[in-house]
């Protein structure tokens, strides 16, 4: 069955329905450049009430090593999702300091940025749509036929302009560990849409229900 992590939570609130819908990990964006941004008194609430139920990935974005590791430990992060420009040995070093699960993100333009992220030997990878001046929440997809030419064991993470509608097509053409979505159950930047959330999870477990016929 593919997890699925509903990233860009800003409150409580919202946390607590995408656990409720059965939420794998949600994502607490602690960059100052999204319209996303989960206040870290805010994050913390979210950690503390949720973090035995769900995996809570703080989200970081060229963020200095010390600021980072920080967080990571005054949250509780359970995942270290890092979505900028940070090389291999920054992501070993996040994880030796914290010894939370690190998540290196890409976005793909070709597949050569596809092969360029197995040079990180991280937890998991993620793997998203590029736009020019965005880091995650473009709204928009990718062309998945270029995960075709992934050579690495390390799960996938596949994001990127998901939404109910099309999360199903998604998950059948790229076999990822879990998908991940934040503009595709919102109603407005930072605020979720409990319809949208919880029609994305069972459009979820329906593509994992045709999976298992298909076997």
């Amino acid at each position: 069955m593919t997890r699925f992590k509903i990233c860009g939570t800003t409150s409580l609130g919202d946390a607590e329905l995408a656990a409720d819908a059965g939420a794998w990990a949600i994502g607490v964006i602690l960059w100052s450049g999204s319209p996303r941004r989960c206040d870290p008194g805010e994050a913390l609430r979210i950690s503390r009430a949720l973090r035995r139920r769900v995996e809570v990935a703080g989200v970081f974005v060229n963020a200095p090593l010390d600021e980072v590791t920080g967080l990571a430990d005054a949250l509780g992060l359970g995942i270290v999702q890092l979505h900028g420009d940070e090389g291999p040995a920054f992501c070993a070093e996040v994880a030796r300091r914290t010894g939370a699960k690190v998540m290196k993100a890409a976005a793909v333009r070709s597949g050569a940025d596809v092969a360029a992220l197995e040079a990180f030997h991280t937890d998991l990878h993620l793997l998203d749509a590029h736009r020019p001046g965005l880091r995650g929440g473009t709204g928009e997809t990718f062309d998945w036929e270029l995960l075709r030419r992934r050579r690495t064991t390390v799960p996938l993470v596949l994001s990127g302009g998901l939404t109910p509608e099309n999360v199903g097509d998604a998950i059948a053409a790229t076999h990822p560990f879990a998908v991940d979505t934040a503009s595709g159950t919102e109603a407005a930047p930072g605020v979720k849409d409990p319809g949208k959330v919880r029609a994305f999870a069972e459009a979820v477990a329906a593509a994992g229900d045709r999976a298992g016929v298909g076997r």
